[in-house]
């Protein structure tokens, strides 16, 4: 994980260092709610429970499309990170007697995107804006119990809505409410149980988050 976060650093610091015209510096903190997930496989292939919510913070860079006119437009590189747990019930079939455990996993959760935002200037104070992205989550899940581990790579995208609120002509306050879905996160290539970091179950659940938050938008131009 720290490769990756290297890497996106490297990647923003050469997009400076070619222009500092029409890019934005975006800065993000948020409130993650609560996600249920669960799988029912089979009788004795099944978890339930939830990724609890928490902080989440965030940086992106994004380029601002030329335009003459009150619409704007923008591809922006974005990092995201939360810290949080997982409390899951799961049928463990990994031990000497099968049975129904509890485990209150730990999980990091990395989300590298690419996506565009449209922005209207209803006023020199106030520009509404919407967004698409899609990119990639990278899970770290550890079990408590015995301190092993795992991890997976899955597909990801999210929407988001908002305002940016101008203080100054550079510096805006950002409100933005957004969801964010890993698609099959949990199950398969990230298990949850105690057999490693988890039992191995066979069937999917996709992580569906409601974020509310805001940060804050520096342009550079």
């Amino acid at each position: 994980m720290k490769k990756l976060s290297i890497i996106l650093l490297i990647v923003i610091g050469t997009s400076l260092s070619v222009s500092a015209q029409n890019f934005r510096i975006n800065g993000y903190t948020s409130y993650v709610f609560d996600d249920a997930i669960d799988s029912y496989y089979s009788e004795t292939r099944f978890f339930e429970g939830q990724v609890n919510g928490g902080f989440q913070w965030g940086l992106g860079i994004e380029y601002m499309l030329p335009t003459n006119g009150a619409k704007q437009y923008g591809v922006e590189l974005s990092y995201f990170r939360q810290d949080t747990k997982a409390p899951l019930t799961y049928y463990d079939p990994n031990d000497i007697v099968d049975h129904i455990d509890k485990t209150n996993f730990d999980l990091g959760l990395n989300f590298i995107m690419l996506g565009g935002n449209g922005y209207v200037k209803v006023n020199p104070k106030v520009e509404p804006f919407g967004g698409f992205a899609a990119g990639v989550a990278i899970l770290d899940l550890t079990n408590p119990n015995n301190k092993k581990s795992d991890s997976a790579t899955k597909f990801a995208w999210s929407i988001k809505g908002g305002a940016n609120i101008y203080v100054t002509p550079k510096v805006a306050l950002k409100l933005q409410a957004s969801l964010l879905s890993s698609v099959q996160a949990v199950g398969g290539g990230l298990y949850f149980g105690t057999g490693g970091a988890g039992a191995g179950v066979s069937s999917y659940s996709s992580m569906l988050q409601l974020i509310l938050g805001g940060g804050l938008t520096l342009n550079l131009n």
